[in-house]
């Protein structure tokens, strides 16, 4: 699993978005309003919605909200108009950040997260200084029990999966970003429980921290991520299982 999914499935477990699940749902709210905007209302034939839907329903947003965050988007309901924009940069130890925003101010949006990397160690960056350093993939996380990773890759991989990694706890899928939704749908269809899916950025590479360079990273992560215009983070960073554990203790 990559370090950023290691670092959000720890702080998951440990409860820590639950006192922010205000903030969470909104920010998933926005991001299945925009995807019905620009792909349109209909989860079949929208792949970029039916990710987002399936993104809200998995941090238990309810039906009705997802409704009216779809029509927002379809223009059936008044809603904000929001725009994409990103911003990348380095954090601590050099690692690659690319911050993936939706926002109604982007002049607000640009200083908010400079001051933020300012803040803890890091710098932001000009356009295409890091993003080429990460590649678009779908990725689901299968939580391991009694469910076999060989199970899990025949069935992926004929759905159109590219990569199965499996690690003490769970088994990661690789996906092209149009093959999200088949392999989803194969593995949801075979009775295989999924914890997570998402379409993310994948690094090509990744650069190995530990002590306060671990520390610092997470937190800017961490503080990123708290800002509202701001939708995903992403960044190249290898940090082992015990530090991550220890630093979100």
């Amino acid at each position: 699993m990559s370090g950023h999914s290691k670092w959000s499935t720890i702080k998951r477990k440990k409860g820590a978005a639950d006192a922010a699940r205000s903030k969470v749902w909104a920010k998933l709210l926005r991001g299945v309003e925009v995807a019905a905007r620009e792909g349109g209302g209909d989860i079949d034939s929208n792949p970029s919605l039916a990710t987002a839907v399936q993104k809200a329903k998995g941090s238990n947003v309810t039906n009705d909200n997802i409704e009216r965050a779809i029509k927002r988007g379809t223009g059936e309901l008044e809603g904000e108009t929001y725009e994409e924009v990103s911003y990348e940069g380095y954090g601590a130890g050099g690692v690659a950040v690319l911050v993936s925003c939706l926002t109604g101010n982007r002049n607000r949006t640009a200083q908010d997260v400079r001051s933020n990397f300012n803040s803890h160690g890091g710098k932001m960056a000009e356009p295409g200084a890091v993003s080429w350093m990460f590649e678009p993939k779908g990725v689901l996380i299968v939580p391991k029990g009694s469910i076999d990773e060989d199970e899990v890759f025949m069935i992926a991989a004929d759905a159109g999966a590219e990569d199965v990694r499996g690690s003490e706890e769970s088994i990661e899928v690789i996906t092209p970003t149009d093959a999200l939704k088949a392999v989803r749908d194969a593995l949801g269809g075979a009775g295989i429980e999924i914890e997570s899916s998402e379409l993310t950025q994948v690094p090509k590479s990744t650069v190995a921290l530990e002590g306060s360079d671990a520390k610092k990273l997470l937190n800017l992560i961490d503080a990123l991520e708290e800002l509202d215009d701001v939708q995903d983070v992403y960044a190249n960073f290898d940090i082992s299982d015990d530090v991550l554990e220890a630093i979100a203790s």
